[in-house]
């Protein structure tokens, strides 16, 4: 097997270990709770029924007591704004001078290096 080869290989292997864990989880969600969105009560049944996805309630995908106690049947647009409540609350709860000093995902911690070089020399 090449080098090349074995990031593809174990980056497949650990994808498919994620689904089968999520499949396991999901389908006992499934078993326990009625086809119903938790937040919305929209129903789903046949074609429809992969639209309902599992939450988490305290976000570790790891906790999955059999009783399904962590776990909420959501449709994949109430789990997306799940999701992102706490990203837009926490952006509302910011003030404009506070978002302009705290790092965001255009922040680069390596921007002035080179000014750093600059200076050192």
């Amino acid at each position: 097997m090449s080098n090349a080869k074995q990031p593809e290989q174990l980056i497949a292997a650990m994808r498919k270990e994620e689904e089968q864990r999520q499949d396991g989880y999901r389908e006992r969600a499934l078993k326990l709770y009625p086809h119903v969105c938790g937040r919305c009560s929209r129903e789903f049944e046949g074609k429809k029924l992969r639209e309902l996805t599992v939450h988490h309630r305290d976000h570790n995908h790891d906790n999955n007591p059999a009783d399904g106690s962590n776990w909420d049947l959501l449709c994949v647009y109430c789990h997306d704004h799940e999701h992102t409540q706490g990203v837009q609350e926490q952006r509302n709860a910011d003030g404009p001078t506070d978002r302009m000093t705290k790092p965001t995902l255009a922040h680069s911690p390596f921007a002035a290096l080179a000014d750093k070089f600059k200076q050192a020399k």
